[in-house]
């Protein structure tokens, strides 16, 4: 009977986890570092000019666009970036920071913390259409 009581418990547990991944509202937890002015004018992965007083952020995986809500876990400062870039290409960190958005939640001091990184928004269709592949136009013989 116990058994049947912790098993239904883990169920519904496991049931509201994915719930919460497939809806977006999700957060995990990991390493945060920045970038900053050094990178200025350069194009991000997405095309556009890299900008370190933007709120703007790299991940490795998330669509460019996409809104993520970054909290500073020994400060509980937050900030709302977008994701335009590839990254952090360091092994242990999680997402990288404009050097603005890093003022923001205050890390400049420390250059690396532990964020709580949430999605708060799908990218837009405009920037759906930045992810893929540009069309070349046909080769002329």
């Amino acid at each position: 009977m116990g058994m049947r009581i912790i098993s239904g418990i883990f169920t519904f547990s496991m049931i509201i986890i994915f719930m919460a991944m497939v809806s977006g509202h999700a957060e995990t937890l990991g390493t945060a570092s920045f970038y900053g002015k050094e990178l200025k004018g350069y194009r991000t992965a997405n095309g556009e000019r890299f900008n370190p007083a933007g709120l703007t952020a790299a991940h490795r995986s998330l669509p460019f666009g996409t809104k993520l809500r970054v909290t500073n876990l020994k400060n509980h400062r937050s900030v709302v970036v977008r994701v335009t870039d590839r990254g952090p290409h360091k092994r242990g960190r999680m997402i990288d920071l404009s050097y603005g958005a890093a003022k923001a939640v205050g890390m400049i001091e420390t250059g690396t913390t532990r964020v709580s990184v949430a999605k708060i928004a799908a990218p837009s269709l405009a920037s759906e259409k930045a992810n893929a592949q540009p069309k070349l136009p046909p080769r002329r013989r």
